[in-house]
């Protein structure tokens, strides 16, 4: 009996200490993939995730992130010599900036000047540092700044009505990035023989403008003004890719300045399922474009009225200094007449994306803001024809700004390929400046249609295709196709254009009712395309429809006429 109760026992125990060690296994097996989830999280955390979680004091002195580093020690030191710093800079930076901010003085003063400028007792503190490798003999390091200063800022104003008063800039807050490179370098002591300095980014910008011993909200427009004067002479005169030269050792450091690399040719073609800002309608969109946010280089569009499909058809060049590191940007607005225009969406290219000499059509989302990655709303789309034309290549890449010569990067691009061009070369005597027609005949054969959406109650269409030149306003139309979501036109029709560069090809497609016509989408198409190639055939997306594409073949005869301006 005691040997059926042992052995009872024993298999109790064992099992129990199985059960025990399995549970045991599986805790720990759950523990090492929590853990391992754990890690993995934290791996992916980025620089400025971890410094969410983590106040910035926690992080000893030898902590280093990525390629930034803690700078307490240069702080400390900064600290000190910042009474000899702000001696030596404040009188430097006036004389430097004092010019500048006459340059962008506003129309409704007469004068713009500093009474009194130091940089207060508060020194800037260094965030991080990181060395640029771009394969180069130099050096080139880029330091984050932050400085939350006292400065005394005091602008003498006087007003084109004869008011004259003190204006003090306070509160300043700046956030941003200061490039400074040591080039060229050199055998001889201290081994650069320049630095050129720049601000790199420019991520906060804040300050308050205060009348001295009164309120400069009495005077309408005049806050505003000097505010947009202040910003334009900091994006003009310091931000990159403009830079200034400090030599070291004397020498010729010309090429060091700020330089045109290029131009870029920017056709702004349509847009299309523009998100509605209007209660009552729809919105009245325009863009405006730049490379560099000052008010002389921004390019706006037209408005068009009550449309969240607008056509543009216009055409913009821009100065490129810097094709690495410049971006395109557009802007979408709604023109709310007397009030201020309301953002749509915005995008960004970079520049650097472009292939050079080649022609890019491409479509582009909008976003809500250029620094917000997460925006996943549909706010519409942009459609643009791009061409980087860089200096120094032949010559498409003459400088289009010199005044002798009138023709843009694209209508170079153009030109260049037809027979018989005419030499615009504006370095010879006698050339006078001279305006590019690129004039043609435009054979559009509609193929056929594929998938076109269902307009009848029969599961069917009858659809057919009006053909129009946007520019020349001509216009033809295919024959009507019965019960067919799937029509075999096979028709070629023959438009003389009389501007290629800026006309473009718009094909409606509609339903034929008995008591009229029903819409069902459009493709809207350049002329860049063929008349680079001479002729293609291609399938076209029906733009307005979830389904559907057009087949088309296009051929250009060119006949190019250029006449003076």
């Amino acid at each position: 009996m005691s040997f059926f109760f042992g052995l009872i026992i024993g298999i109790s125990v064992g099992i129990g200490l199985i059960a025990a060690f399995v549970h045991y296994e599986k805790s720990r097996s759950k523990h090492r993939s929590h853990l391992a989830a754990i890690v993995a999280s934290f791996a992916r955390l980025t620089v400025n995730d971890a410094k969410k979680i983590l106040p910035d004091d926690f992080y000893p002195s030898w902590v280093v992130f990525s390629h930034r580093q803690k700078l307490n020690w240069l702080n400390l030191h900064l600290t000190k010599i910042w009474p000899y710093v702000n001696e030596a800079a404040s009188e430097l930076i006036r004389n430097n900036v004092e010019p500048v901010l006459e340059q962008y003085r506003p129309v409704i003063l007469s004068s713009l000047k500093f009474s009194r400028f130091t940089l207060g007792t508060v020194a800037p503190q260094l965030t991080g540092v990181s060395i640029i490798e771009d394969g180069t003999e130099s050096i080139t390091m880029d330091l984050e700044l932050q400085w939350d200063g006292n400065p005394s800022i005091i602008l003498d104003i006087k007003t084109k009505l004869g008011i004259a008063l003190p204006v003090q800039v306070k509160d300043i807050g700046f956030t941003g990035i200061f490039r400074l490179m040591f080039k060229p370098l050199v055998e001889e002591f201290p081994c650069f023989g320049a630095v050129s300095y720049s601000l790199r980014e420019k991520q906060k910008l804040d300050f308050t403008l205060k009348v001295v011993g009164g309120d400069i909200s009495s005077i309408p427009g005049v806050s505003d003004a000097i505010e947009e004067t202040i910003r334009d002479a900091i994006e003009d005169s310091l931000t990159w890719p403009v830079r200034k030269v400090v030599p070291i050792i004397p020498g010729d450091y010309s090429e060091l300045e700020l330089q045109p690399v290029g131009t870029l040719g920017v056709k702004l073609i349509q847009a299309k399922e523009l998100t509605n800002k209007d209660v009552i309608g729809k919105s009245d969109p325009f863009a405006v474009l730049y490379i560099r946010p000052l008010r002389n280089r921004m390019k706006t569009s037209k408005t068009i009225k009550n449309q969240l499909n607008p056509v543009w058809n216009e055409h913009y060049e821009f100065i490129v200094e810097d094709e690495t590191t410049q971006n395109l940007v557009l802007k979408v607005f709604d023109d709310d007449g007397i009030r201020a225009a309301e953002l749509i969406g915005c995008v960004c290219l970079k520049l650097k994306d472009l292939e050079p000499g080649k022609v890019k059509d491409i479509w582009l989302n909008l976003v809500k803001d250029l620094d917000v990655q997460r925006d996943k709303k549909n706010r519409g789309q942009v459609h643009l024809e791009l061409l980087y034309c860089p200096f120094g290549t032949g010559k498409e890449s003459v400088n289009p700004f010199a005044s002798k010569y009138s023709m843009t990067s694209l209508e170079r691009a153009l030109s260049s390929r037809v027979d018989g061009m005419i030499d615009l070369d504006p370095g010879k005597t006698g050339i006078k400046r001279r305006e590019v027609i690129l004039r043609g005949v435009l054979s559009v054969t509609v193929i056929s249609a594929v998938d076109l959406p269902i307009a009848d109650l029969m599961g069917l269409a009858d659809p057919y295709v009006v053909l129009q030149m946007k520019k020349c306003q001509t216009r033809s139309k295919t024959r009507v196709i019965n019960n067919c979501l799937n029509p075999v036109w096979n028709q070629t029709f023959d438009f003389v254009v009389e501007d290629g560069l800026h006309d473009m090809l718009q094909m409606d497609i509609y339903d034929h009712d008995l008591f009229g016509k029903d819409y069902m989408g459009r493709c809207i198409l350049t002329l860049t395309r063929v008349i680079l190639e001479g002729q293609y055939k291609d399938s076209f997306h029906v733009e307005g429809t979830k389904c559907g594409k057009l087949n088309l073949h296009l051929k250009w005869t060119a006949q190019p006429v250029y006449r003076n301006a």
